[in-house]
């Protein structure tokens, strides 16, 4: 997988933040758009940057693993995320951009 150049990856890492505080994405895509903005595969991201197995790397992201609060902070602790309770969609506050 090929590594973006520094002006793509600013610009992944702002939609990646930006998708993940409007809620339009959730924590498995984060994990594979965290991965594609470094240019790696499954393998490598779990092993040089997570210190996880990529095996609960692989089920994570597809949906079949469930892993610990210690291997998701891993995972997000190199993009400076943190894993946190929220509540339901339904109950989060939209912000708007108001003109005075």
């Amino acid at each position: 997988m090929k590594r973006p150049g520094n002006n793509e990856m600013t610009e992944m890492k702002e939609t990646l933040y930006r998708d993940l505080a409007s809620g339009d994405i959730g924590i498995r895509e984060a994990t594979r758009q965290m991965r594609r903005i470094l240019g790696m595969t499954q393998k490598d991201y779990a092993r040089k940057v997570a210190g996880v197995s990529p095996r609960i790397l692989s089920e994570f992201e597809n949906g079949s693993g469930n892993p610990t609060l210690a291997t998701l902070e891993k995972i997000a602790s190199p993009f400076g995320l943190k894993v946190s309770f929220l509540p339901p969609e339904s109950w989060r506050i939209k912000t708007t951009n108001k003109t005075d």
